[in-house]
């Protein structure tokens, strides 16, 4: 099993090398991204967006990468930039799409096209991997579906156990998170998470052990969970965290970030082919690991 960012950086370049689109590319950290997975031998880039401005980066910043790079040049336009990306990986040149300086609105828009994008008929989840000092972790969903229904939380734990699979994690374990641990039922996310675990149980998800609801504190801590008398594969072994709704992923993701510093990476499964929707806050470390994260789950 993959249990840090340098093994799955390693595991990476063992494999085919891959080709990534950067949509919107005029971004400062998409472009040292880029740079970094070149020289690490990770991806090559195709970069759409604005020429002018990518060239002179390149030429200042990394004189020796300022011709490395195929670009489709959409000028200052955005949107067009994302709709280029998306056709570039529609016509076979790419593996999956890193998003630049565009919003992720921006750049859902064009995969999420009923005529020209790259839907699959499947839910669309944000599965976040942390580097936490044990081992690798996973969670979702901090950044596509709002307020998930049953339906919708079915594929946001199989997108997940996808990416879990990629790392080499056979049987993940999955907590279903709320803030307590017993089923409340003025509290409709522990009612969800009560059926998804019997779900599991009958068959209904597979490839992963669910368990729910299970507060944070005993999907982590076994100690937590012996404490409180609860036994089962995922108490206080968790390996993905599932989250009730954004607003809780959401924040949990930054607080990674930003008040622990773990190292991140993101990406959105369900289309036909991985996305990378990492913010345009993050810097290009984040992003290049996505890319590596990326080209494990397009494997």
């Amino acid at each position: 099993m993959i249990r840090d960012f340098n093994q799955l950086l390693a595991r990476v370049k063992e494999g085919d090398n891959k080709r990534v689109v950067i949509a919107a590319a005029q971004s400062a950290s998409a472009l040292e991204a880029a740079v970094m997975a070149r020289k690490e031998n990770l991806a090559d880039s195709i970069l759409t967006g604005d020429k002018g401005y990518i060239v002179e980066f390149l030429k200042k910043e990394h004189p020796d990468y300022a011709d490395a790079f195929e670009i489709v040049d959409t000028g200052q336009d955005l949107d067009l930039a994302c709709r280029e990306a998306v056709n570039l990986i529609k016509k076979g040149k790419g593996h999956l799409i890193l998003k630049g300086k565009a919003s992720t609105a921006q750049l859902l828009k064009g995969v999420l096209d009923k005529e020209n994008g790259l839907r699959t008929g499947s839910v669309m989840s944000d599965v976040l991997a942390y580097e936490h000092p044990d081992k690798l972790m996973l969670m979702s969903d901090g950044g596509i579906n709002l307020y998930p229904e049953i339906k919708e939380m079915i594929a946001i734990i199989n997108n997940a156990v996808k990416v879990a699979h990629a790392l080499e994690n056979e049987k993940p374990r999955v907590a279903v998170l709320a803030a307590v641990e017993s089923v409340n039922p003025k509290m409709p996310c522990t009612i969800d998470a009560s059926l998804l675990a019997k779900m599991n149980d009958r068959g209904q998800i597979s490839g992963c052990y669910v368990d729910g609801p299970l507060a944070f504190d005993n999907a982590v801590s076994e100690e937590a969970a012996r404490t409180k008398g609860i036994e089962s594969e995922v108490a206080g072994k968790a390996d993905i965290l599932i989250f009730p709704n954004i607003e809780a992923g959401n924040v949990f993701g930054k607080t990674l970030t930003y008040y622990c510093h773990y190292r991140v990476a993101h990406v959105v499964m369900g289309a036909k082919v991985p996305i990378l929707i990492a913010s345009r806050a993050d810097n290009a470390e984040t992003k290049m690991l996505s890319m590596a994260l990326g080209i494990l789950a397009a494997t």
